[in-house]
């Protein structure tokens, strides 16, 4: 009778990717004999080699490494019942993560609407840049992620919310240097020692570049600014020009009044956001209640957008 253990399974894991004993034992949090020991019973129960020992690390067998691969299915599915189980107990904790160009704008309207929705719903929120909430999102601490332009993969489930178009932002003088609202403005006209970008990591940094075919030695400042709200300040005062995207116009505006926004000549850059779940995850209700109201406050703040900055008008 085999007697495995998801935490044998979990070392197991552990020790396949970082190839070492003590490495694998720091990662779970328990010491370096206990792991081997663990590694030790699970060949036992198995019947089954599956790690070469070296001086200096481990190789995974030919066995090891098909039990990676079935290892990492069953550890998933157990993530995904005890995530379950979670969500589906009374007060139980949705845990949320949104990119930081996302979420200053979007939360407020979004959690006003859930929690007078459900006002038992307990609402976690995590701010990081993409990889650090894809990461938390494949290993559980997340529930579902909202970025831009999400990555394909087959571990992921993506639903489109809005697209998030982006603007010019700078002074009323530095704007005009660029020619009459009449004439087409596109990203590549941009001179690269003009733009002032979020520090990198950001996924809208990474995407005014590639708007612009630019990189990112070539523009001017490196000011490691991480936020919207800085850089906005710093080009309301004459520093240079950057991209803002429609969802952060009205709070912007509001903050920086000297602001002034022109919008790029169609087809207009734009983001995807989406709401980004695992494929094993079976959604439910508070996924689509969440979906529908991260899309209701962005419509909202869309609409205020085109009045504040117009299509086709070069001084909103």
């Amino acid at each position: 009778m085999l007697r495995i253990t998801l935490r044998q399974l979990q070392y197991f894991k552990a020790l396949a990717q970082t190839r070492n004993f003590g490495r694998a034992a720091e990662e779970v949090n328990v010491s370096q004999p206990a792991l081997s020991m663990q590694i030790k019973e699970l060949e036992a129960s198995l019947g089954l080699r599956l790690v070469e020992r070296m001086p200096r690390g481990i190789r995974l067998t030919r066995e090891g490494r098909a039990l990676l691969e079935r290892a990492e299915r069953v550890l998933s599915e157990a993530m995904e019942l005890e995530a379950s189980a979670r969500r589906e107990n009374l007060g139980a904790a949705l845990n949320i993560g949104m990119i930081p160009t996302v979420a200053p704008y979007l939360l407020a309207g979004t959690l006003s609407a859930l929690r007078a929705a459900d006002i038992t719903r307990d609402l976690r929120l995590r701010e990081a840049q993409t990889a650090d909430l894809l990461a938390r999102l494949r290993d559980g601490r997340l529930d579902a992620v909202v970025l831009a332009d999400p990555p394909l993969s087959p571990d992921l489930c993506a639903v489109p919310l809005f697209e998030d178009c982006f603007v010019l932002a700078g002074t009323q003088a530095r704007l005009d240097k660029l020619g009459q609202g009449s004439e087409a403005l596109r990203p590549v006209a941009l001179r690269p020692e003009h733009l002032l970008l979020l520090d990198e990591g950001h996924c809208l940094a990474d995407q005014a570049l590639e708007f612009c075919r630019l990189d990112r030695r070539q523009t001017r400042l490196d000011l490691g600014a991480s936020s919207l709200s800085t850089l906005c300040g710093l080009v309301a005062q004459g520093f240079g020009l950057t991209f803002l995207p429609d969802i952060a116009l009205a709070s912007e505006k509001l903050a920086n009044p000297a602001l002034a926004l022109r919008r790029f000549s169609a087809p207009e850059p734009a983001r995807q956001i989406a709401l980004v779940r695992r494929a094993c995850s079976a959604g439910g209700a508070w996924f689509d209640d969440l979906t529908a109201h991260l899309c209701a406050t962005a419509a909202q703040l869309t609409r205020a957008a085109r009045e504040i900055a117009p299509p086709g008008d070069a001084r909103p």
